[in-house]
Protein backbone atom coordinates (compact mmCIF):
# COMPACT_ATOMS: atom_id res chain seq x y z
CA UNK A 1 0.00 0.00 0.00
CA UNK A 2 1.34 3.42 -0.95
CA UNK A 3 0.14 6.85 -0.05
CA UNK A 4 2.87 8.16 2.21
CA UNK A 5 4.90 10.20 2.27
CA UNK A 6 3.23 13.47 1.37
CA UNK A 7 4.91 16.41 2.99
CA UNK A 8 3.21 19.75 3.39
CA UNK A 9 -0.22 20.37 1.91
CA UNK A 10 -1.25 18.17 -1.02
CA UNK A 11 -2.95 19.49 -4.11
CA UNK A 12 -6.50 18.30 -4.70
CA UNK A 13 -5.26 15.75 -7.23
CA UNK A 14 -2.53 14.52 -4.88
CA UNK A 15 -5.05 14.13 -2.07
CA UNK A 16 -7.45 12.16 -4.27
CA UNK A 17 -4.62 9.81 -5.19
CA UNK A 18 -3.56 9.47 -1.56
CA UNK A 19 -7.08 8.69 -0.34
CA UNK A 20 -7.35 5.83 -2.84
CA UNK A 21 -3.87 4.43 -2.17
CA UNK A 22 -4.40 4.36 1.60
CA UNK A 23 -8.00 3.12 1.25
CA UNK A 24 -9.42 6.06 3.17
CA UNK A 25 -11.65 6.21 0.09
CA UNK A 26 -11.96 4.20 -3.12
CA UNK A 27 -12.04 0.43 -2.55
CA UNK A 28 -12.37 0.57 1.23
CA UNK A 29 -11.96 -2.29 3.70
CA UNK A 30 -15.59 -2.28 4.91
CA UNK A 31 -17.33 -5.06 2.95
CA UNK A 32 -20.64 -4.59 1.15
CA UNK A 33 -22.45 -7.05 3.39
CA UNK A 34 -21.49 -5.05 6.49
CA UNK A 35 -22.74 -1.83 4.91
CA UNK A 36 -26.10 -3.35 3.99
CA UNK A 37 -26.47 -4.99 7.40
CA UNK A 38 -26.06 -1.61 9.11
CA UNK A 39 -28.49 0.11 6.73
CA UNK A 40 -31.05 -2.60 7.50
CA UNK A 41 -30.57 -2.33 11.26
CA UNK A 42 -30.97 1.45 11.15
CA UNK A 43 -34.14 1.19 9.06
CA UNK A 44 -35.50 -1.45 11.46
CA UNK A 45 -35.18 1.02 14.35
CA UNK A 46 -32.03 -0.29 16.07
CA UNK A 47 -30.93 2.80 18.01
CA UNK A 48 -27.36 1.56 18.23
CA UNK A 49 -27.13 2.67 14.60
CA UNK A 50 -28.90 6.04 15.00
CA UNK A 51 -25.71 7.72 16.37
CA UNK A 52 -27.45 9.97 18.87
CA UNK A 53 -30.15 11.08 16.43
CA UNK A 54 -33.91 10.74 16.59
CA UNK A 55 -34.82 9.38 13.17
CA UNK A 56 -38.38 8.34 13.99
CA UNK A 57 -39.90 6.30 11.17
CA UNK A 58 -38.58 8.56 8.43
CA UNK A 59 -35.96 6.04 7.24
CA UNK A 60 -37.82 2.76 7.69
CA UNK A 61 -37.22 1.76 4.06
CA UNK A 62 -33.75 0.27 3.65
CA UNK A 63 -33.73 1.23 -0.03
CA UNK A 64 -34.17 4.91 0.88
CA UNK A 65 -31.10 4.63 3.12
CA UNK A 66 -29.13 2.97 0.33
CA UNK A 67 -30.10 5.74 -2.09
CA UNK A 68 -28.77 8.43 0.24
CA UNK A 69 -25.55 6.49 0.83
CA UNK A 70 -25.03 6.05 -2.91
CA UNK A 71 -25.51 9.79 -3.43
CA UNK A 72 -23.49 11.10 -0.49
CA UNK A 73 -20.84 8.40 -0.02
CA UNK A 74 -20.51 6.66 -3.36
CA UNK A 75 -21.40 3.12 -2.35
CA UNK A 76 -22.96 0.98 -5.08
CA UNK A 77 -26.60 1.87 -5.70
CA UNK A 78 -27.36 -1.68 -6.92
CA UNK A 79 -29.60 -3.42 -4.34
CA UNK A 80 -28.61 -6.77 -5.87
CA UNK A 81 -24.94 -6.17 -5.01
CA UNK A 82 -25.02 -7.97 -1.68
CA UNK A 83 -21.44 -9.13 -1.03
CA UNK A 84 -17.84 -8.19 -1.69
CA UNK A 85 -16.20 -4.86 -2.41
CA UNK A 86 -17.92 -1.54 -1.74
CA UNK A 87 -16.61 1.94 -2.32
CA UNK A 88 -16.37 5.49 -1.06
CA UNK A 89 -16.05 8.04 -3.85
CA UNK A 90 -12.87 10.06 -3.12
CA UNK A 91 -14.38 13.06 -4.93
CA UNK A 92 -17.19 13.06 -2.34
CA UNK A 93 -14.62 12.83 0.46
CA UNK A 94 -12.74 15.87 -0.81
CA UNK A 95 -15.97 17.77 -1.48
CA UNK A 96 -17.00 17.06 2.11
CA UNK A 97 -13.67 18.32 3.41
CA UNK A 98 -14.14 21.51 1.40
CA UNK A 99 -17.62 22.04 2.86
CA UNK A 100 -16.28 21.40 6.34
CA UNK A 101 -13.47 23.88 5.69
CA UNK A 102 -16.06 26.56 4.96
CA UNK A 103 -17.69 26.00 8.36
CA UNK A 104 -14.30 26.02 10.10
CA UNK A 105 -13.47 29.30 8.37
CA UNK A 106 -16.71 30.79 9.68
CA UNK A 107 -15.80 29.65 13.19
CA UNK A 108 -12.35 31.20 12.92
CA UNK A 109 -13.66 34.48 11.51
CA UNK A 110 -16.17 34.76 14.35
CA UNK A 111 -13.79 33.44 17.03
CA UNK A 112 -16.49 30.98 17.98
CA UNK A 113 -16.60 28.39 20.75
CA UNK A 114 -15.82 24.95 19.30
CA UNK A 115 -16.02 21.51 20.87
CA UNK A 116 -14.13 18.52 19.47
CA UNK A 117 -14.97 14.89 20.19
CA UNK A 118 -14.34 11.42 18.77
CA UNK A 119 -15.81 7.97 19.13
CA UNK A 120 -12.96 6.61 17.01
CA UNK A 121 -9.81 7.62 18.93
CA UNK A 122 -7.70 4.92 17.26
CA UNK A 123 -8.19 6.59 13.90
CA UNK A 124 -9.36 10.18 14.16
CA UNK A 125 -8.07 11.58 17.47
CA UNK A 126 -5.13 13.39 15.90
CA UNK A 127 -7.28 14.76 13.04
CA UNK A 128 -9.43 16.47 15.65
CA UNK A 129 -6.46 17.51 17.80
CA UNK A 130 -4.72 19.23 14.89
CA UNK A 131 -7.92 20.99 13.85
CA UNK A 132 -8.51 22.17 17.40
CA UNK A 133 -4.97 23.53 17.63
CA UNK A 134 -5.43 25.46 14.37
CA UNK A 135 -8.71 26.99 15.51
CA UNK A 136 -7.25 27.91 18.90
CA UNK A 137 -4.37 29.66 17.12
CA UNK A 138 -6.96 31.56 15.06
CA UNK A 139 -8.59 32.88 18.23
CA UNK A 140 -11.38 30.37 18.80
CA UNK A 141 -12.26 29.17 22.27
CA UNK A 142 -12.01 25.39 22.53
CA UNK A 143 -14.77 24.29 24.89
CA UNK A 144 -13.56 22.64 28.10
CA UNK A 145 -15.98 19.94 29.16
CA UNK A 146 -17.38 19.74 32.72
CA UNK A 147 -15.65 17.46 35.20
CA UNK A 148 -17.11 14.23 36.49
CA UNK A 149 -19.19 13.23 33.49
CA UNK A 150 -19.95 9.59 32.81
CA UNK A 151 -22.34 7.34 30.91
CA UNK A 152 -23.18 3.66 31.16
CA UNK A 153 -20.15 2.93 28.98
CA UNK A 154 -17.55 4.88 30.92
CA UNK A 155 -16.16 8.31 31.80
CA UNK A 156 -16.33 11.30 29.48
CA UNK A 157 -12.85 12.82 29.42
CA UNK A 158 -10.90 15.35 27.36
CA UNK A 159 -7.40 14.81 25.99
CA UNK A 160 -5.53 17.19 23.69
CA UNK A 161 -8.68 19.32 23.41
CA UNK A 162 -10.73 16.33 22.20
CA UNK A 163 -13.56 14.75 24.22
CA UNK A 164 -13.43 10.95 24.34
CA UNK A 165 -14.94 8.08 26.28
CA UNK A 166 -12.58 6.40 28.76
CA UNK A 167 -13.20 2.91 30.09
CA UNK A 168 -10.77 0.84 32.12
CA UNK A 169 -7.92 3.32 31.54
CA UNK A 170 -8.46 2.91 27.79
CA UNK A 171 -9.86 5.33 25.23
CA UNK A 172 -13.06 3.71 24.04
CA UNK A 173 -14.65 3.25 20.63
CA UNK A 174 -18.32 4.24 20.85
CA UNK A 175 -21.24 4.97 18.56
CA UNK A 176 -23.38 6.33 21.40
CA UNK A 177 -24.77 9.85 21.55
CA UNK A 178 -24.88 9.73 25.35
CA UNK A 179 -21.38 11.16 25.94
CA UNK A 180 -22.20 14.27 23.89
CA UNK A 181 -25.56 14.58 25.61
CA UNK A 182 -23.75 14.43 28.96
CA UNK A 183 -21.40 17.26 27.92
CA UNK A 184 -24.11 19.57 26.59
CA UNK A 185 -26.49 19.06 29.50
CA UNK A 186 -23.53 19.43 31.87
CA UNK A 187 -22.65 22.79 30.34
CA UNK A 188 -26.28 23.90 30.65
CA UNK A 189 -26.40 22.76 34.26
CA UNK A 190 -23.32 24.86 35.06
CA UNK A 191 -24.80 27.89 33.28
CA UNK A 192 -22.06 27.85 30.67
CA UNK A 193 -22.71 28.60 27.00
CA UNK A 194 -22.99 25.74 24.55
CA UNK A 195 -20.42 25.55 21.75
CA UNK A 196 -21.19 27.35 18.52
CA UNK A 197 -19.83 24.37 16.62
CA UNK A 198 -19.09 20.72 17.31
CA UNK A 199 -16.51 18.90 15.17
CA UNK A 200 -16.81 15.18 15.78
CA UNK A 201 -17.87 11.77 14.47
CA UNK A 202 -20.21 8.93 15.42
CA UNK A 203 -22.78 9.69 18.12
CA UNK A 204 -20.82 12.71 19.29
CA UNK A 205 -21.69 14.50 16.04
CA UNK A 206 -25.21 13.13 15.88
CA UNK A 207 -25.95 13.95 19.51
CA UNK A 208 -24.77 17.54 19.03
CA UNK A 209 -26.92 18.02 15.95
CA UNK A 210 -29.92 16.52 17.70
CA UNK A 211 -29.37 18.99 20.56
CA UNK A 212 -29.57 21.87 18.09
CA UNK A 213 -25.85 22.69 17.98
CA UNK A 214 -24.11 23.21 14.62
CA UNK A 215 -22.34 19.93 13.97
CA UNK A 216 -19.90 18.68 11.33
CA UNK A 217 -18.20 15.31 11.28
CA UNK A 218 -16.76 12.24 9.66
CA UNK A 219 -18.50 8.93 8.98
CA UNK A 220 -17.74 5.57 7.40
CA UNK A 221 -19.76 3.84 4.70
CA UNK A 222 -21.35 1.55 7.30
CA UNK A 223 -22.53 4.45 9.51
CA UNK A 224 -25.45 5.91 7.55
CA UNK A 225 -27.10 7.97 10.29
CA UNK A 226 -24.91 11.07 9.94
CA UNK A 227 -25.47 11.16 6.18
CA UNK A 228 -29.22 10.96 6.71
CA UNK A 229 -28.90 13.78 9.25
CA UNK A 230 -26.99 15.87 6.72
CA UNK A 231 -29.73 15.20 4.16
CA UNK A 232 -32.29 16.42 6.70
CA UNK A 233 -30.20 19.40 7.85
CA UNK A 234 -29.64 18.20 11.42
CA UNK A 235 -25.89 17.88 10.77
CA UNK A 236 -24.26 20.52 8.55
CA UNK A 237 -21.50 18.43 6.96
CA UNK A 238 -20.64 14.73 6.96
CA UNK A 239 -17.37 13.72 5.30
CA UNK A 240 -17.34 10.14 3.99
CA UNK A 241 -14.20 8.13 4.74
CA UNK A 242 -12.92 4.91 6.23
CA UNK A 243 -12.55 6.02 9.84
CA UNK A 244 -9.92 3.48 10.91
CA UNK A 245 -7.30 2.64 8.31
CA UNK A 246 -3.98 0.89 8.89
CA UNK A 247 -2.16 3.96 10.23
CA UNK A 248 -3.58 7.16 11.73
CA UNK A 249 -0.72 8.98 9.97
CA UNK A 250 -2.49 8.31 6.67
CA UNK A 251 -4.98 11.02 7.65
CA UNK A 252 -2.27 13.71 7.95
CA UNK A 253 -2.41 14.88 4.29
CA UNK A 254 -6.21 15.03 4.54
CA UNK A 255 -5.98 17.17 7.67
CA UNK A 256 -3.42 19.45 6.03
CA UNK A 257 -5.72 19.92 3.04
CA UNK A 258 -8.70 20.66 5.31
CA UNK A 259 -6.82 23.31 7.28
CA UNK A 260 -5.40 24.88 4.13
CA UNK A 261 -8.88 25.11 2.60
CA UNK A 262 -10.14 26.71 5.82
CA UNK A 263 -7.35 29.31 5.80
CA UNK A 264 -5.95 27.79 8.99
CA UNK A 265 -2.65 26.35 7.77
CA UNK A 266 0.24 27.40 9.93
Amino acid sequence: MGGMPITGTPSRAELLDHLVKTRIAGNVATPRENNLSHYRKLSNGDRNFWLGLELGDRWSDEQDVLAVMAERVGVSDDPEHRYGQDTIDPELTVAGLERMAGRLRKAADGRQRVLFATGHPGGLLDVHRATAAALRAAGCEITVIPDGLQTDEGYVMQFADVAVLEHGATLWHTHSGEPMRAILTGLEREGRPLPDLVVADHGWAGGAGQHGVDSVGYADSNDPALFLAEAEGTVQVTVPLDDHVVSPRYYDPMTAYLLDQAGLAG
